[in-house]
């Protein structure tokens, strides 16, 4: 592929960049739509425009969208604010910017990372994840600020909420990596002679990436609203003081934060791993898994195939208090997941009373496995299920064999093979005896492979899940009417309600909304809420299967 105006190397550079964000159009679609949901159509259409075309400079982007500079600038410089576009400068002096197609489709599992967020770290975790999520990054003392203000806005009348509990947990998500720091530009004395560089060079250390700031931030989160009592007078000398101490800059100026995505991808996956084991085995199984878990999740990167080798004593003292379990019986425990057929677990070494790894990669292909063979139930029944897991595990046969072992009648057996032939779920392979490839000579073996049918089962799910979003869209657009009617009678009953109203007004403004008019929004509530269910639910079947893909292709 060669591109006009750039070199060979060039042009090879930018080929590969192209492919190495290569989107089915699935993909694509669904970028598009949560791009648009999310951020407008100014920036969807800049978003979409480099997913499908690769890294391209400014006026390209310009001319090939039909959009004017300014417009760009700003819709790239969101893009950039929430790490959905990178940029690089080329050999030429151009700045490219260029879209990471798997970071916009993670935009689907933001109310995923705020809800374990809330499951971890109770309200103020919850908001923190979601205020770095909302505006891309931030320093900590305006997400302390923010957060507070949040929080004090829910709380009754009298109570505030301190900076310094929330920055207690902001440093507790910092400690675990579920919040890491952004690259920033290096300290040092800038070049007095020459133009300043095209674009800033970003840097940042390791060593710091989970360092938080020393601050002093005293205070208490502040309301929307003053008092009535309170007159003009007292109003504009509390504005001025807010103004003097905004214009204070902050310790951390300078050094931004954002969401660790990996790390909660990293839980996610801990999380499924720990619940296949209980489903089986037993509690106490997936306790001891779940500590050897959380003792190496800091240790351990995200795309590990094994985690750190740890000591059957170290696993003991980890243990939770709860769990009053012998050294004796902990032992047989591991012995037993050590043992199993899944190798979840696998034993590395015999000091310190045995020392034990998790096989991540082998964990992920099971959880992969358990997938595709659900699916293949709910969508062909038990007998093509039983069939599936035949060839999982003889890895080949010919059809007579598949009769004999499934122990299902010649015609309905072919008939089963032919669906899930025709559906990518089983693959047929020819093993020719003569180099004529004559069907007479020439076995016939199905078998599964598992990557490309979690790549077509990937596929799907994206068309699913923008589908659904679809779906969505048309609901609320078809009752926007009645939407807009029900938050105003809610604005009216919520401001007399405030000022003190009677019980006869407040109901005499619920009536502005009919029976039936009630009756269709609790239709459309219902069928929302149903909608956003399948979606998450979609998206805890993308996950397994994106996980498993990713390690099966890094090892």
């Amino acid at each position: 592929m060669w591109f006009p105006g750039h070199s060979e190397g060039e042009s090879i550079r930018r080929a590969r960049q192209i492919y190495s964000c290569k989107m089915t159009q699935a993909e694509i679609k669904l970028s598009s739509l949560l791009l648009s949901e999310h951020f407008g159509e100014i920036v969807e259409k800049i978003g979409t425009h480099l997913i499908r075309m690769g890294s391209q400079p400014l006026r390209m982007i310009a001319h090939d969208t039909g959009m004017s500079l300014d417009q760009v600038r700003k819709a790239l410089c969101v893009l950039i604010q929430h790490n959905l576009v990178t940029y690089e400068l080329q050999k030429r002096g151009l700045v490219e910017y260029e879209a990471q197609c798997s970071r916009v489709l993670r935009i689907l599992r933001y109310p995923r990372y705020i809800y374990t967020a809330k499951t971890l770290y109770s309200d103020t975790g919850e908001l923190i994840v979601e205020e770095l999520l909302l505006n891309g990054k931030m320093s900590m003392s305006a997400t302390v600020k923010k957060v507070a203000d949040r929080l004090t806005e829910t709380m009754e009348d009298g109570k505030t909420m301190e900076y310094s509990e929330v920055s207690s947990t902001f440093v507790r998500l910092a400690d675990t990596h579920f919040v890491q720091r952004c690259p920033s530009v290096p300290e040092g004395p800038e070049p007095s002679d020459g133009p300043p560089p095209p674009v800033p060079t970003l840097q940042l250390n390791e060593k710091d990436m989970y360092v938080v700031p020393k601050l002093n931030l005293i205070g208490k989160g502040k309301r929307r609203h003053s008092d009535n009592g309170q007159d003009n007078g007292e109003r504009k000398a509390k504005r001025q003081k807010q103004e003097a101490d905004n214009n204070e800059s902050p310790s951390d100026d300078g050094i931004y934060w954002q969401v660790n995505i990996d790390r909660f991808h990293q839980h996610f996956r801990d999380q499924a791993i720990v619940s296949a084991v209980a489903n089986r085995m037993d509690q106490t199984s997936s306790e001891i898994v779940r500590t050897m878990l959380r003792m190496s999740e800091v240790t351990t990167s995200s795309n590990a195939p094994y985690t750190m080798p740890l000591s059957s004593n170290e696993i003991f003292r980890s243990l939770p208090a709860g769990y009053n379990i012998s050294k004796q019986i902990l032992d047989q425990y591991l012995t037993l997941l050590a043992d199993d057929p899944l190798e979840f677990v696998g034993k590395s070494g015999e000091s310190g009373g045995g020392m034990y790894v998790i096989n991540l990669h082998k964990a992920l292909a099971s959880l992969a496995t358990a997938t595709l063979e659900s699916i293949v139930q709910e969508r062909f029944g038990s007998r093509c299920a039983r069939i599936f897991r035949l060839l999982l595990r003889k890895k080949h046969l010919e059809q007579k064999q598949i009769e004999d072992f499934a122990m299902i009648p010649a015609k309905e057996a072919k008939e089963m093979m032919y669906k899930m032939l025709s559906t990518n779920f089983v693959a047929l392979q020819e093993i020719p005896k003569t180099p004529d490839h004559a069907p007479s000579r020439t076995f016939y073996l199905y078998t599964v492979n598992r990557l490309s049918s979690a790549r077509m089962l990937l596929h799907r799910c994206y068309k699913s899940v923008a589908n659904l979003i679809e779906r969505r869209l048309h609901e609320t657009k078809e009752n926007r009417r009645l939407l807009e009617k029900s938050q105003r009678v809610e604005a009216i009953l919520a401001s007399i309600q405030a000022s003190g109203a009677e019980e006869a007004q407040l109901q005499e403004i619920e009536e502005m909304i009919t029976a039936p008019e009630r009756q269709q929004l609790e239709s459309l509530k219902h069928n929302v809420n149903k909608i956003d269910a399948s979606e998450n639910q979609v998206d805890e079947t993308i996950f397994i299967l994106e996980s498993y893909i990713n390690s099966t292709i890094k090892s």
